[in-house]
């Protein structure tokens, strides 16, 4: 089964989308974050950042087991 990209509802700051693409690819959120903030001084890391927080969707909601 292929992974997808989905935000993060649980490793988030913001809108998830450092710890969702952490997650897809299997790193740690802090360097995700670093890469988006040292990207942001010339514009482009905070554009991919907006445009990935309205083109990336949430997971599906699954409710708690009980």
């Amino acid at each position: 089964m292929a992974k997808k990209l989905y935000r993060s509802r649980t490793d988030k700051m913001i809108g998830g989308v450092c710890g969702g693409m952490a997650d897809y690819l299997d790193i740690d959120p802090v360097i995700v974050r670093l890469a988006t903030v040292f990207f942001a001084f010339w514009g482009a890391g905070l554009i991919a950042y907006l445009v990935g927080w309205i083109m990336i969707p949430e997971p599906p909601y699954e409710p708690p087991a009980v």
